[in-house]
């Protein structure tokens, strides 16, 4: 599985994300229900160097490659 498929799954799967955006070091994820969220999961995945819920958002911190991980993760959720 890749990098991409992987944070989808700690997220809750592709059914559980509604919009998802990068920021300078960051992916900015909305989800529909956060208890589909594994923290412990994404935070474990290599290049994941954090991750912070507020409400139904979720930032996950991969550093200066996030541009580039949410391209990829938004063709998979087409």
């Amino acid at each position: 599985m890749s990098k991409a498929a992987d944070v989808i799954a700690t997220l809750g799967g592709k059914d559980n994300i509604e919009l998802m955006e990068s920021c300078i070091t960051r992916l900015r994820v909305q989800v529909r229900d956060v208890k589909g969220v594994d923290e412990k999961a994404c935070t474990a995945l290599d290049g994941v160097h954090g991750v912070h819920v507020s409400g139904h958002v979720v930032q996950v911190v991969v550093g200066p490659v996030a541009e580039e991980l949410a391209d990829e993760i938004n063709s998979l959720l087409k």
